[in-house]
């Protein structure tokens, strides 16, 4: 890719998003009410589910979405794998493939690089990297004791929560909070980081000079 680089052209129509699924399905669920309430313009072409017992998958159904599952165990490599879903997003026309607490780790083709966003429940570079995912990085801001965590959301690339990084929140983590207590506030922020980086994305603000997410307010 180029060192100085603008992405995505300002559309005329809503941003079309993949969404990868591991979970419950929370952060797809704040997308589409961010949606019902007029606060984001995007479409849900595809979601796809890293298992079938994805809680997640009974809500892409309910709300009339094409939700397909892919396994990693269904593939002998992380290129092959990556490559199934990469297919589909492409079948889709996707605009942006939003990983929404996606734990298997893909490899991004050259024509998805800089189209992939991801979420991650602490302030990168801290709490981050293989082994840092859901519970277990509130389980670590908790017995470490740091005073603040919060939520970084930040271009994926083949590398666990390594990528370019487009915004950050934060929220106080007290001496008394347990790890579900910090896991609830760091979702509050996600519910606008995520929506907030990905209206940025559609309005072609955020610009990419030398691997680094320039903000162009």
């Amino acid at each position: 890719m180029n060192a100085d680089l603008t992405l995505a052209p300002v559309l005329n129509r809503p941003l079309k998003l993949a969404v990868l699924i591991s979970g419950g399905g929370t952060t797809l669920t704040n997308f589409l009410e961010k949606r019902a309430a007029g606060e984001l313009n995007i479409e849900v072409p595809l979601v796809i589910a890293s298992r079938s017992d994805c809680g997640g998958i009974a809500k892409a159904e309910a709300a009339g979405l094409r939700c397909e599952v892919i396994t990693r165990r269904g593939f002998e490599n992380v290129h092959d794998f990556s490559t199934a879903i990469f297919d589909l997003c492409r079948e889709a026309e996707v605009d942006l493939v939003t990983l929404a607490g996606f734990l298997s780790l893909i490899h991004i083709p050259d024509d998805f690089q800089y189209r992939v966003m991801n979420i991650h429940p602490a302030l990168i570079p801290a709490f981050c990297g293989h082994g840092f995912y859901g519970h277990k990085v509130h389980e670590a801001v908790v017995e470490r004791g740091v005073k603040v965590s919060g939520c970084t959301v930040h271009f994926a690339d083949n590398e666990y929560d390594h990528g370019p990084i487009i915004g950050q929140s934060t929220v106080p983590v007290k001496g008394t909070d347990t790890p579900d207590q910090v896991a609830a506030n760091v979702f509050q922020a996600e519910c606008e980081l995520y929506p907030h980086a990905i209206q940025l994305f559609a309005a072609g603000k955020i610009k990419i000079v030398d691997r680094r997410a320039i903000i162009e307010e």
